[in-house]
């Protein structure tokens, strides 16, 4: 299986390059991103692009993939509407539909997050914006589609996020967070399970096309 990978940098990203490089399946990975992974390998090609709103320059990059691991996200927290709805659903769509083209029979996948709102109607922005993200990728022309909504992730094997600070508290509750994965499967996860499953979903597919913490975990 040939795969993209959009944000591979972010702690998401981070676990599924992971996953896809030890997996025997996973025969060749790329990379789109705005800076380098910091990662070497034989299966990884990067291509590092700044508009990920056009993607015309690096099409010729983007034909014959089987699945799209689309991990680039932001948190809604400080941001008014209108940025976050770009960097969440404009540039989403930007790069879907471009794959949808050139790869018709490509499997998309999409890290979204729990609480996300279907209906596109509920009163949280941000969910409504993810909601309306996950809505509007379901009906593109792909093979099949699905939306992973994980919710705690406990890093493994060295992935960290960008900040400082949520690096230090994965740092502290460390055992915590492993009791919880174990514990409540309905609402943690790990960034291993997590990569594992998505690879897996877009290999041999999924009864549904939402994946919640506890179907990412039975995967």
């Amino acid at each position: 299986m040939k795969t993209i990978l959009f944000g591979a940098t972010g702690m998401v990203g981070q676990g599924v390059l992971r996953e896809c490089l030890v997996d025997a399946g996973v025969t060749e990975v790329l990379a789109v991103s705005r800076s380098p992974a910091g990662v070497q390998h034989a299966k990884l090609r990067e291509v590092l692009h700044d508009d990920f709103t056009d993607f015309s320059k690096i099409e010729s990059e983007l034909a014959g993939y089987d699945a799209c691991f689309f991990c680039l996200g932001v948190s809604s927290i400080g941001m008014d509407l209108e940025r976050y709805r770009h960097l969440t659903y404009d540039v989403t769509m930007a790069a879907a539909k471009t794959l949808a083209r050139l790869n018709p029979g490509m499997v998309f996948t999409y890290v979204t997050g729990k609480g996300t709102d279907s209906t596109e109607q509920g009163p949280l922005r941000w969910a409504r914006v993810k909601g309306k993200t996950e809505n509007d990728l379901l009906k593109l022309p792909f093979k099949a589609a699905y939306m992973f909504r994980p919710s705690g992730i406990q890093p493994l094997h060295g992935v960290r996020s960008k900040t400082a600070w949520v690096n230090a508290v994965y740092a502290i509750s460390g055992p915590l967070l492993s009791w919880m994965v174990r514990a409540t499967p309905n609402h943690m996860t790990t960034s291993e399970q997590l990569g594992r499953a998505m690879i897996k979903v877009a290999r041999d597919g999924y009864p549904k096309p939402i994946l919640e913490s506890v179907d990412i975990n039975a995967v």
